[in-house]
């Protein structure tokens, strides 16, 4: 018996426009993260999610602030 051929490769998705590549480790206090991951699932998004959109925010603002 003879196995059939292999089907070609579906093309690939492109890619994103940037990957997370680096990891921030904090520390916060319990309380406050539990109540931050709470309040980031009433919103139906994740607390990596609103960190990193913080993270662009605060250098968006500090670049037209002259880098201040």
């Amino acid at each position: 018996m003879s196995t059939p051929p292999a089907s070609p490769k579906p093309p690939s998705k492109p890619r994103k426009k940037a990957s997370h590549d680096a990891q921030l480790l904090i520390r916060i206090n319990r309380l406050d993260r539990d109540r931050f991951m709470d309040a980031c699932a009433q919103q139906d998004t994740t607390a990596a999610r609103e960190v990193r959109r913080f993270i662009r925010d605060f250098l968006r603002q500090k670049s037209h602030a002259g880098g201040d």
